[in-house]
């Protein structure tokens, strides 16, 4: 029996000191190709994403610019909600942590921390990443080519000095390894014994204020203070349900089911927010995935590189849905991949235009051409009720089980192993020469695969909504049955043989793509 439990999935909230790159593009998308999964499955699904707008990084990069912090933060949070726009990732709260509700969810959580003596006044005196807007340990610093010191993601380092609001954080080690070591808390594995390591070795207390600036929020009661960032970023997870007031939103969707973020922000979503939510005496969350790092022909982009991609110019490009299939189809999720141009029309080619999108194409056209687009009721042979159990066990068993389990390469494996399948069928069938000898036979082929691709573009929705909105219209199948729990019902063809439905002159839902101008291999 599935799930139909309340679904709360966040990205990580984007730092805007820059516009948003293929990394940003990757999570907000697998985020939302697993909410609109989770919907699809029967869920009540509520998705957040948003920006992190606070801290020392934007507050220096306002000042080179000359202009305000707030200036500079309305400016570039634009730049990630046109980018979730373009991707057509819909979330249902995109939030900015400028907003005065997130400054009363973090003053409150605040407030909730000290009442439980978990923070006290000293002097912060050690290594700070302003890029990473992080502490580091001396023992975790690198040396860098001309031998400063770095710290381990290779970021500058600075020593800081000043007075600071401090955490207790060395309080919940004993807890904090006892989640970590929860199966399923932190996936995948790798990420969690990173995690249950760093604990191991012994944690010491977490410097949770600045005074060195004032772009931030406000310390309750010491206005001289302004909360450190990762507090305020992670605090928001709780703002948009309506913390701290006991909301209905609160109520259903707290804790989050799913953080979705990227490797390199495990720790603050796993030890410091897990640590903040014990002290605050409020639920954790059921689970963080750390993916992986996306690489631009195996590179890490990089301004210097000259290698940053814009994620909206790949779209334009190539169309949404073609980068939606790609990213996921292309990385195991949770490991770093690699993409280029090349590797997406290549791809996009083979399994959509050359596989499934002509699969549609045809068979929809020979409906059209060769039965007046009238759909009938048939008597399936031995080679069609195969076909259909293959199809109807990739898209209702293998691909929904793969998804829950966040792998996505895997799901879509056993979807285009299905089209695979329709294809070769149609090859062995050979529905044009049935036309000449067997009509009927050649109309029982057509409505085989009509049925077939009815359930592999239902599957698919996640990944290429507007694709596989489109298909779905072509076909007749309406709204309110395209979700997963429709996969198994067999009533729906009579339903359309009832109503009389023609199939209209079909238009191609996935065109080949060509390289743009001036693209290539280097």
């Amino acid at each position: 029996m599935s799930d139909t439990s309340p679904f709360y999935i966040t990205t990580a909230i984007s730092y805007p000191n820059g516009r948003p790159h293929i990394g940003h593009a990757y999570e907000a998308i697998a985020a939302d190709v697993i909410a609109r999964f989770q919907r699809l499955q029967g869920r009540d699904v509520r998705f957040q994403t948003g920006t992190d707008e606070h801290g020392l990084k934007m507050a220096r990069k306002a000042e080179e610019q000359g202009r305000t912090a707030r200036d500079l933060a309305d400016e570039m949070s634009g730049y990630f909600q046109e980018m979730c726009d373009a991707l057509n990732v819909k979330y249902d709260r995109f939030i900015r942590t400028v907003e005065d509700d997130h400054h009363r969810a973090s003053q409150a959580i605040w407030q909730a921390m000290e009442g439980k003596g978990d923070l006290y006044l000293d002097r912060y005196e050690g290594w700070y990443s302003v890029r990473d807007e992080a502490y580091y340990d001396e023992s975790e610093l690198v040396v860098g080519e001309g031998g400063e010191k770095l710290s381990p993601q290779g970021t500058p380092v600075e020593w800081t000095v000043e007075e600071s609001w401090f955490f207790r954080l060395s309080k919940y080690q004993d807890q904090l390894l006892e989640l970590l070591r929860t199966p399923g808390f932190l996936e995948p594995a790798s990420r969690r014994n990173e995690m249950i390591a760093f604990v191991e070795g012994g944690l010491r207390d977490l410097s949770v204020s600045r005074t060195s600036f004032d772009w931030g929020v406000k310390v309750p009661g010491s206005d001289d203070h302004v909360m450190y960032v990762w507090v305020d970023a992670l605090t928001n997870y709780l703002t948009g349900l309506g913390y701290p007031n006991e909301t209905d939103n609160y109520a259903k969707f707290w804790p989050a089911s799913l953080h979705l973020i990227g490797k390199d922000i495990v720790r603050f979503h796993t030890i410091y927010w897990p640590a903040f939510l014990m002290s605050a005496d409020l639920p954790l969350p059921k689970q963080v995935f750390g993916h992986g790092f996306l690489l631009n022909r195996g590179q890490k982009e990089s301004k210097s590189l000259g290698n940053v991609t814009d994620p909206l110019e790949l779209a334009e490009n190539f169309g949404v849905d073609s980068l939606r299939y790609f990213l996921m189809r292309e990385v195991a999720f949770g490991q770093d991949g690699s993409y280029s141009p090349e590797a997406i029309v290549t791809r996009a080619n083979a399994e959509l235009a050359n596989s499934f999108g002509n699969l549609a194409q045809r068979t929809l056209s020979m409906i059209h051409k060769n039965m007046d687009g009238a759909i009938e009721p048939i008597e399936f042979a031995e080679a069609d009720q195969n076909l259909l159990a293959q199809v109807r066990a990739a898209a209702s068993e293998g691909l929904p089980k793969a998804f829950g389990d966040l792998a996505f390469s895997v799901g879509i494996e056993e979807w285009i192993k299905a089209v695979y399948a329709c294809n070769q069928y149609v090859d062995e069938q050979a529905p044009w020469a049935l036309k000449k000898t067997d009509p009927e036979r050649m109309k029982a082929v057509l409505l085989t695969l009509f049925m077939a691709i009815r359930d592999l573009a239902i599957a698919i929705q996640p990944v290429v909504p507007e694709k596989a909105a489109a298909l779905l219209d072509q076909i007749g199948i309406p709204e309110g049955e395209r979700s997963y729990a429709h996969l198994g019902d067999v009533e729906w063809y009579l339903r359309l043989v009832k109503s009389g439905y023609i199939v209209g002159k079909p238009n191609p839902i996935f065109p080949r793509l060509e390289m743009p101008a001036g693209e290539g291999a280097e």
